[in-house]
């Protein structure tokens, strides 16, 4: 597997937290209250896109709502290559980890 980059990962990962319910505005929630950072509804769709071409993520339309003058909200989900890009990122996450410890971190 390729890396994703880590934009690509926090989207990725709040696609997966959300369970059906990711979209542009749930997703940039997500990612506030996972980081603290606010992102802007640009900084999501870019690396959004990027791993919706790489096979990642689908997409499904809504039904159309008034309140958004008759659009469909884009509903996001994790493809089962998405799900095997987590299970891969968790594990070279959890390798650069593992010396960690030793340098002090906790003493920060």
């Amino acid at each position: 597997m390729n890396l994703l980059s880590r934009a690509e990962e926090i989207v990725l990962m709040a696609i997966w937290k959300l369970r059906g319910n990711a979209y542009g505005v749930t997703i940039r929630k997500e990612i506030f209250e996972t980081t603290g950072q606010e992102w802007s509804i640009g900084a999501i769709y870019a690396p959004l896109h990027r791993i919706e071409q790489k096979g990642l993520v689908t997409t499904l339309k809504g039904e159309p709502i008034a309140e958004r003058g008759g659009r469909s909200k884009v509903y996001y989900e994790v493809t089962p290559d998405g799900k095997k890009a987590l299970i891969e990122i968790k594990k070279v996450n959890e390798a650069l980890w593992t010396d960690v410890p030793s340098i002090g971190l906790d003493e920060v």
